[in-house]
């Protein structure tokens, strides 16, 4: 069963996408109504102030020749005449209006003006203006109005000669404003409708662009999470969603690691426990039936068997708990040589056992100190000499090489033969591999030694390596911190 169309990623997308050209649509539409009617407002009442600017000087020029306005008094056509300069097209169009002017009384001025007139958006200038004189009395205009005329001094010789009075500007006509707004709404729906199908085009462009690798990403977890660890995703882009693809692919890669060697470890414990237990199996069925007698040698066999398992446990215990980060580390101050000297005297009888020869090699100025846990150390020293003890041909050599270099403490085990495979060094440090191909128990342990060194090693910030003896065997290389 697929998503929901109303859960997919795609849709979302597509839907965001749509909603927000949508929104930036309306937020343009919304802003260019307002931005006309203010701009277009403030256009026209800026036209007519420099209007009325040359109409005052046209009116101060005139006045030069006509002082006291007394050939302009009552001369309704002079008026007309000096206010509509070269306006003659304007002058037609008005002309119904400018004969109904002539037939009123002499000094009035505009004519009043029908409700169904409609010239433009705004009176027109010439039919919101009047004349007064230097007293403020009427020369052409309307008394009814006088209140509300924004005066504008007319300046001759530096003297007020006279106002020019400006009615408030007013829309006179609502509907002839809608239909130019109407048209403007219109050219913009138009545009707007276009630039909605564009975007929408281009939101499922995006949504199924961007859809695509989200799906096939919760496609690729989906099947990490029922264990196919082997799935991996095309890294089609260098942006954030290739670069999620890539992580998901390395998060991938490791899981699959880590599963591999869950089974390998699984494998490899079930395998070591099942060596030692059919051993004692062996040894207990061939009491019961009699083949066997039940002696000394037989119970010191038998112990041994269970020693041999007890120390596989053990070393699964510690090998473990170091993975976990659980084992627990007092580090103090200590001497790691006088630590390295009481364990080669601990463990003298058994390298005798084995006539192995010990040389420890100091070439260290003096005395060191390292900050470490002397319990885990030891046990790391053990490790590394009871390897050698159990895998060095007998009349053998271990040599021990201790010296600071680089602000490190160098330890190297060197034994004499067998050596390791050089194709097999890189392995050692694995958990449950050994060089030989026999897994008898009476011949080496079960393969964790090397892998708990490790373990205690990078505990101490530490690092350790093997290579190929001088000796002819092989060479433990031990670094670790020292203290400053």
């Amino acid at each position: 069963m697929g998503i929901s169309a109303y859960k997919s990623i795609r849709v979302k997308l597509f839907l965001t996408f749509l909603l927000t050209t949508l929104v930036v649509v309306a937020g343009m539409y919304a802003f260019m109504l307002g931005s006309l009617d203010r701009g277009f407002t403030a256009y026209i009442e800026s036209r007519q102030k420099e209007k009325v600017t040359w109409l005052t000087d046209s009116l101060s020029e005139y006045y030069a020749n006509d002082p006291g306005w007394k050939k302009l008094t009552g001369n309704k056509q002079k008026w007309m005449e000096l206010i509509w300069q070269g306006n003659e097209h304007r002058v037609r169009r008005l002309k119904p209006w400018i004969n109904e002017a002539l037939n009123e009384p002499a000094d009035v001025w505009p004519p009043k003006l029908p409700e169904n007139y409609a010239p433009g958006l705004f009176r027109s200038l010439e039919l919101s203006i009047m004349l007064l004189d230097q007293d403020k009395k009427i020369i052409f205009g309307r008394r009814e109005t006088l209140q509300e005329l924004e005066l504008h001094p007319i300046h001759h010789q530096g003297q007020t000669v006279g106002f020019l009075g400006l009615m408030p500007v007013k829309r006179v006509n609502h509907s002839v404003e809608l239909q130019f707004m109407e048209r403007q709404t219109q050219s913009f729906i138009v545009i707007a409708f276009f630039m909605v199908l564009l975007s929408a085009g281009l939101a499922l462009l995006l949504a199924y662009t961007l859809g695509g690798p989200l799906k096939r990403i919760a496609a690729a977890a989906k099947a990490l999470a029922v264990g196919r660890y082997d799935f991996r995703l095309p890294v089609e882009t260098s942006d954030e969603l290739g670069q999620l693809a890539l992580n998901f692919n390395d998060m991938a890669a490791a899981l699959e690691q880590s599963e591999q060697a869950r089974r390998r470890w699984v494998a490899d414990i079930s395998h070591e426990l099942r060596t030692p237990l059919a051993i004692l199996r062996g040894e207990l069925e061939a009491l019961q039936d009699g083949i066997r007698p039940l002696s000394r040698e037989a119970v010191d066999s038998l112990f041994g068997d269970v020693m041999r398992l007890n120390r596989l446990t053990d070393d699964l215990y510690q090998l473990s708990l170091s993975d976990l980060g659980a084992l627990s580390y007092r580090k103090i101050e200590v001497d790691p040589v006088e630590i390295l000297e009481e364990d080669l005297a601990a463990l003298a009888a058994e390298f005798d056992s084995h006539s192995l020869q010990i040389d420890l090699v100091n070439n260290l100025p003096g005395r060191i100190k390292i900050h470490a846990d002397p319990d885990r150390l030891s046990q790391l020293y053990r490790n590394l000499l009871k390897n050698s003890s159990n895998y060095t041909d007998i009349g053998g050599r271990l040599e021990i090489t201790v010296f600071q270099q680089s602000g490190k403490l160098v330890i190297i085990f060197a034994d004499s033969a067998p050596g390791v495979p050089e194709q097999e060094i890189g392995h050692l440090f694995e958990r449950f591999y050994r060089v030989e191909q026999s897994r008898n128990r009476h011949h080496g342990g079960a393969g964790l030694g090397l892998a708990i060194c490790s373990n205690i090693v990078q505990a101490h910030g530490g690092a350790i390596h093997a290579e190929n003896s001088a000796l002819g065997g092989l060479a433990i290389h031990i670094q670790l911190p020292v203290k400053s």
